[in-house]
């Protein structure tokens, strides 16, 4: 049953109300509650309704091949070793495996927000465009996962969205002194983004970020035109970035 209206003032409360609820009939999302954000692989929190908080800003679906540039984000295995999930990644995380930055993924992105998991089609990678990704992943698990959360994005077969995560990888120079870390040593969130802008000549501040958890190393991001022939500005990325002031890189295992 309605609730009565208040008796006071009719005239002006009842069309207000009623023009409220045509816009949530228009658009629901204003009178829903807030959703969870949502991050690439993980979420948190109920949080307020803002551009870079949405996971895709274009529909209510994603349409594979709308996108705006790549975010290849690279992952620091030791520092993954750390948290809790390192704990299940036995053959990444045993001592001996020797692997430094690692492909965590390719991620197709708006300025404001990113999709995801666009659609059924082809959502199992062949053996042979897993096999592809030999050398890139730390393990085939992690390829098809990323295939179906955000290759399905990209508007490519898996195939050929493999060989464009290789060929952003290949571009990438890592920074001597991550080639084989094998001492702890403390940076700076910005100083690791310099080192990063030092060994690769067209990257420009505003073209990465760096990831941490508890104060630890997780992952350099850096942005990709969508062609992946130059880097692409990226404030958002660069502004959701470590913001501790010295962060541990563990070494190689």
């Amino acid at each position: 049953m309605l609730a009565r209206l208040p008796s006071t003032n009719p005239a002006g409360f009842l069309p207000t109300l009623i023009a409220f609820a045509s816009l949530a009939g228009v658009c629901p999302s204003l009178a829903a509650p807030l959703a969870a954000f949502c991050g690439p692989d993980r979420c948190t929190g109920p949080a307020a309704f803002l551009p870079q908080r949405v996971q895709a800003l274009r529909g209510a679906a994603s349409t594979p091949g709308d996108f705006d540039f790549y975010v290849l984000s690279l992952s620091w295995s030791s520092g993954f070793c750390e948290t809790p999930a390192g704990t299940r990644a036995r053959d990444q995380c045993n001592a001996g495996a020797n692997l430094g930055f690692v492909v965590h993924g390719l991620w197709p992105q708006y300025e404001h927000g990113y999709p995801s998991d666009c659609g059924a089609a082809a959502r199992f990678p062949s053996r042979i465009a897993l096999q592809s990704t030999q050398g890139l992943y730390p393990n085939e698990g992690l390829a098809r996962h990323e295939w179906q959360k955000h290759g399905t994005c990209s508007g490519k077969s898996p195939t050929d969205y493999f060989a464009d995560v290789r060929r952003a990888r290949d571009s990438i120079v890592i920074p001597a002194p991550f080639v084989a870390a094998k001492e702890k040593q403390t940076w700076t969130p910005i100083d690791i983004a310099r080192a990063f802008i030092a060994a690769n000549s067209r990257l420009r501040p505003g073209m990465l970020g760096v990831a941490c958890t508890s104060a630890v190393l997780q992952e350099v991001r850096i942005c990709f035109s969508k062609d992946l022939r130059d880097f692409h500005a990226c404030p958002e990325v660069s502004r959701q970035g470590c913001r501790t002031r010295e962060i541990s890189v563990p070494p190689i295992l």
